[in-house]
């Protein structure tokens, strides 16, 4: 948490410059170091308008779509059904090196860097992410669980004893039955530390699924349609 405080760091972004319609690449640096840093893609609804606030989805992709290409961060994931379904949302996706873990704590600071930068509803900010991402999910929310009206994590997994956190959250989580990369368990125990703590957060399986669980979901408009509808109280 330590990371995080203004009084420690000051949050500066650089814009890389590539603009491409309602679509950027960006690289936010904590605390003006440009080697403390980490890239993120920008996506903005057709009908972008500055001086209205949107809802903000943040997608952390999985192992596979790490690197320094920000066009991998868009092989899966929430853009191109949003897009269809003419959403009025930003939705924003940092990318991990290849090898690294989600850094928790920067991307504390980033998100605290887009609800200053870009104009957002800060009643709506959601976090889903899968594999590689939906631990990111799972971890970010229980160490910032403030920031989010709801979280969507798929076939990752968390901390079991960090639930208290996130026991207030609305949750709705997915796991392939099948899956031979991350078990079930690793989803299944946080569901179950919540139930005990008196959530009521929701739990899709998919029973033929393996560790594909993320394309039915993202596929799926009654997911937006929940993800969305979800809003923090004053």
């Amino acid at each position: 948490m330590n990371s995080i405080l203004g009084a420690l760091f000051v949050l500066t972004a650089f814009a890389v410059g590539i603009v491409r319609g309602e679509e950027s690449a960006e690289t936010f640096s904590k605390g003006g170091d440009k080697q403390n840093s980490i890239p993120y893609l920008v996506t903005k609804p057709d009908d972008f308008e500055a001086q209205q606030e949107y809802p903000l989805i943040i997608f952390l992709h999985g192992r596979g779509e790490s690197g320094d290409d920000l066009k991998l961060v868009k092989v899966h994931g929430p853009f191109k059904k949003a897009k269809e379904l003419q959403l009025p949302v930003l939705i924003v996706a940092p990318q991990t090196p290849i090898g690294k873990n989600w850094d928790i704590d920067m991307l504390s600071a980033l998100v605290d860097h887009l609800l200053e930068e870009l104009p957002v509803d800060r009643k709506r900010v959601y976090l889903t992410g899968l594999s590689l991402g939906g631990y990111g999910t799972w971890n970010l929310a229980a160490q910032r669980p403030e920031l989010f009206a709801a979280i969507a994590p798929i076939c990752g997994g968390g901390d079991p004893l960090q639930a208290d956190n996130l026991k207030e959250l609305p949750i709705w989580a997915f796991h392939g039955a099948k899956d031979s990369v991350v078990p079930l368990k690793n989803t299944a125990d946080m569901i179950n530390a919540l139930y005990n703590l008196g959530s009521d957060a929701r739990f899709t399986v998919y029973s033929d699924a393996n560790h594909d669980s993320w394309t039915e979901t993202y596929n799926n408009p009654a997911f937006y349609e929940w993800l969305l509808s979800q809003k923090k109280e004053d």
